[in-house]
């Protein structure tokens, strides 16, 4: 398997409540929810960087589509972690989220390995970390 991720998809309860977080919340760009003419099918696609998008569809659907039982959400299954190039804008996302109706679950503090960094959820509790690392090259962020 070549390492290339180009669609991060999360299962929502709500899809219009997420539509709203993600694109008038934090102002991630998307064309809006597609795919409502099939059975399973509403989906909406936001653009991240090159490449990269991020999709919200609704859980009973993702569950349909993978042949999977449905099961109870969990916040400690993954995180998605937003890198950003200052603690300030590690601060200004947090807020943005925090605004935007997220639950923040660890303010932005100092690391213990050096960083910079805080927690949020998103409406059905996916697990963001937003996230400013100074060995890393913020020229590439």
């Amino acid at each position: 398997m070549k390492p290339r991720v180009t669609v991060l998809t999360l299962g929502v309860e709500d899809l219009e409540r997420s539509l709203l977080f993600y694109r008038d919340g934090l102002g991630l760009p998307t064309e809006g929810i597609v795919g409502t003419e099939f059975e399973h099918g509403a989906v909406a696609f936001f653009d991240l960087q090159a490449g990269l998008k991020l999709a919200i569809w609704r859980r009973r659907d993702l569950a349909h589509e993978a042949k999977v039982a449905q099961t109870p959400p969990s916040s400690t299954e993954m995180t998605i972690g937003h890198n950003v190039a200052s603690k300030e804008e590690v601060d200004r996302v947090m807020d943005q989220a925090r605004q935007a109706g997220a639950v923040v679950t660890d303010p932005a503090h100092d690391t213990f390995w050096g960083g910079y960094s805080g927690h949020f959820m998103d409406p059905d509790g996916h697990l963001w970390e937003i996230v400013w690392n100074p060995a890393w090259d913020t020229d590439l962020l």
